[in-house]
Order: C-alpha cells, then structure tokens, then sequence
C-alpha cells in the first residue's frame, strides 16, 4: 500500500473515527485503525463491537492499494505534531511496517495484519429506511440526550427512543426522575417503527451531524441501526427492549400555569440553591399573584437563601418542591427566552414547554418529578 495524503486531512478523519475507540477494549486488534486503499479512496473503520464508524477520504499518488491495522494512539499522536503538508505513506504488505515520509525527514510505525478485525455488522432485508432532515435529527438528539439514564437494571433507558409513525418522529429519553418528548413533522414517515440508540453512538452522531449539510439515510432493523452521512457511516447495535410508556406519566389536566422569563429564572434557582442541602438539592418554589418565591435551606449548616421573580400566572396557589440540578438542565435545554410551566398540584410532575412566537413543525416538552417538602 503507498499513497499521499494530506496530513490535516487525515488527522481529521483519524480524530473523528478514533472516537469509537473504548479504554477498555476485549481484544487487543480494536486499539487499531482498519485503513483500507482502493480506487484513490482510503477507508478508515473503528469498532468497539457494539458501535462501529466508517469514514472516507480521497488520497494522491495510488501505487499500490491493499489494507492494514495501524496502531490508533501512535497515528493520532503523530499526526498531531504535523502542520498542513503532503505525507507520503509505504506499508510494507510482509512486514506490515507504515513509513512516513515528508520533504525533510521520514518516521516508522509498526502495524499489524488486518485480517482478525471483527466484521461489520449490518441490517437485515426486512430493515426500513428513511432520509432524515440534519437539523431535525440534531435537535432531536441535543434536546433528550441529556435526559438518558445510567441505569444497569433497566437498560431501555440508557439511550434516546426514536419513535416513527405516519408523518411524524419522536424523539424521547427519561431517567424516571425527568423526560424529554421532541415530537418533529416527517413528511417522508409513511410507517410505524421505533428503535432504542445508545447514548455513546448517539453523541458520536451528535457531533458529526454538525458538519453535515445533505439529509441523512437512517436504515434499522431489530438489531442495528445505519446513519449514512456524506463521509461517513455509523452502524451501532440498538438496546433491545420495550421502551416505557412515556405518554402514560405526562400529566395532561394542568390547571395552573406559569409564563416566566427563562434566564432570570435560571439564574436566581443558581444563587438560591447554593444553600441547598448537598444531598437533595431540594428548591421549594411557592408560586402565585404572579411571582416565584424560590427558598433552599441546609438545616446542618445553618444556611438558608431566598429569592422573589415575577411571573405571569393564572391558577391557585401551589407550592412544589423540585431538585435544583435537574431543573437547571431542563431550564438550560430550552432556548427560548420565555418558558411555560404547567403544574397539576404539587405532588405531580411539572411540564415545562418553550414559547415559541411563530407556529413551529416541532414541539418540545420536558417533564420534571417533583420532590417531597419537609414542613
């Protein structure tokens, strides 16, 4: 295998596919880059067995094609200390030596035969596809991952819920202490279907999305699931499982209302729950005649703080308790600068929805359970 390339140009694609990569790894063959040459093309895949990226990236000066395992730590750090040049790479196909050469000097890695790489998994024929709108699926994933469990008993929850029907997606992920629906118009959805996707690969998508411009063909079946971007290909393995019946604990009767300014908000529930007790982080909100009264105490230490905001509220009176981190993240997942809060009483979950001027093909809630208040 020998060829040029540029060594900005494969930094990039080595950084982006080296994401994959776990620190844990079962077998030793998957702290490798699999580089293959063909057609002027090379093809970098790495693989953690449960989620695996391809990239692509056209190279100069084919002399002769064929395919390696390069360690990824040393390529990486290598490539690194490189400023924009043309790098000529030598694999010797016996050896499976990888020499660099470039106009003032030249280094040696040592590589390894690609042969025991695991395969790539794919989808069955009975798989549905779809092209997906770049924005509708970075939305989607930005506004529930944050909201994905770290829970080993229950499985289902660690990953962000994609739920296809007739002319709609949803997008939906819960720690049971907190959920996020992002319901989006899918003119393209002409079927019913819905996987589970991991947190990992989903933040790995997140980020390569960013980048994107063309729409992105989603193909899954029961097992995996392909995102096929422009350079790039994600096959991840789906979280078996029956996801939970999100729409069963969204409260739908709210008879009390708050409309409040979403930064002064957050910010006063930052300065009041700094005398939160550490352990609960528990923020008592007393709210009516259009004001929030924001209180946290720590009994132990002696330490108390309050704060007053106004608001527009129609309703009675109601009195809840919540835990400040979680309220500041779903607060801060919002980008609206008004955000409605929509209250039952106060031993139900509060819903909180941004307030969008225009009419939108896409509607955000985020769902908070409520904490017990000690008189």
């Amino acid at each position: 295998m020998k060829f040029t390339v540029s060594s900005s140009a494969l930094l990039q694609l080595l950084a982006t596919t080296g994401k994959v990569i776990s620190n844990k790894n079962t077998l030793p063959i998957l702290d490798y880059f699999l580089i293959e040459l063909k057609d002027e093309e090379l093809t970098v895949t790495t693989s953690d067995l449960e989620t695996t990226l391809v990239g692509h990236l056209k190279v100069d000066n084919v002399e002769r094609e064929g395919v390696i395992a390069a360690p990824a730590k040393l390529m990486l750090d290598s490539l690194k200390e490189f400023p924009e040049m043309p790098l000529e790479f030598d694999v010797n196909d016996s050896t499976w030596e990888i020499k660099v050469k470039w106009a003032s000097g030249s280094l040696s890695i040592p590589g390894a035969s690609a042969v025991s790489y695991p395969a790539m998994q794919g989808v069955g024929a009975e798989h549905k596809e779809i092209l997906m709108d770049v924005d509708m699926l970075i939305s989607g994933i930005n506004k529930t991952i944050f909201a994905t469990a770290d829970d080993e008993l229950r499985p289902v929850m660690n990953g962000v819920y994609f739920n296809y029907e007739e002319g709609k997606v949803t997008f939906v992920a819960t720690d049971a202490h907190k959920l996020v629906r992002s319901m989006a118009e899918c003119v393209d959805v002409d079927f019913n279907a819905s996987f589970i996707l991991p947190k990992k690969p989903a933040n790995l998508l997140k980020g390569m999305l960013v980048k994107e411009s063309a729409p992105v063909r989603v193909m899954f079946d029961a097992k995996n699931v392909i995102f096929q971007l422009s350079n790039h290909k994600l096959v991840c393995r789906l979280i078996e499982g029956n996801y939970p019946n999100y729409n069963a604990v969204i409260p739908t009767a709210n008879p009390n209302k708050v409309l409040v300014d979403r930064v002064e908000f957050v910010n006063g529930i930052k300065r009041v729950a700094v005398c939160s007790n550490p352990t609960t982080n528990l923020i008592r909100m007393d709210i009516g005649g259009n004001k929030i009264s924001l209180a946290a105490q720590d009994i132990d230490f002696s330490v108390s703080a309050n704060e007053t905001i106004s608001c527009s509220y129609e309703g009675q009176p109601v009195t809840i308790g919540f835990k400040s981190t979680f309220l500041v993240e779903i607060l801060s997942n919002i980008d609206t600068p008004t955000v409605v809060i929509e209250l039952a009483d106060s031993t139900r979950a509060g819903v909180f929805k941004p307030v969008y001027d225009d009419k939108r093909a896409s509607e955000v809630l985020m769902l908070l359970m409520p904490m017990m208040i000690n008189a």
